[in-house]
């Protein structure tokens, strides 16, 4: 058995719970301090909205796949949008550490499901 093998499923409903807690801050963020589709940025309104919607759903675990699977590719979409021009590719000279990391964990997401703790399992879904 691995070590701490046994926690795995808290583990990912944890690390699921956290993505989306973060993912969700950054919308709830921009929503109440400025306007939610910024003229200047108009992609930035569709995120914002994307991130309002989609990260609750991933914090209870709710549609989680269809949920993970779009988040994923909007983190993918903005840090091409909005940091690749910061720095180049490298995240750690365009600020997209967390924008890298929220895309390939959502897409981790979305091909494992919401997990045992989730709604999608206490509603039967896989």
């Amino acid at each position: 058995m691995r070590f701490l093998g046994r926690y795995s499923d808290v583990a990912y409903a944890l690390m699921r719970m956290v993505f989306a807690f973060l993912f969700m801050s950054h919308g709830y963020q921009r929503v109440f301090t400025g306007p939610i589709f910024p003229a200047d940025f108009p992609p930035l309104g569709v995120a914002n909205v994307l991130e309002v919607i989609l990260g609750p759903l991933l914090f209870v675990g709710l549609l989680t796949p269809i949920a993970a699977f779009i988040a994923s590719g909007e983190m993918a979409v903005a840090f091409f949008l909005a940091h690749v021009p910061r720095g180049g590719l490298l995240p750690i000279n365009n600020m997209g550490e967390i924008t890298a990391a929220l895309a390939f964990g959502f897409l981790y997401i979305a091909t494992r499901g919401g997990g045992r703790y989730s709604l999608d399992a206490m509603m039967g879904r896989t």
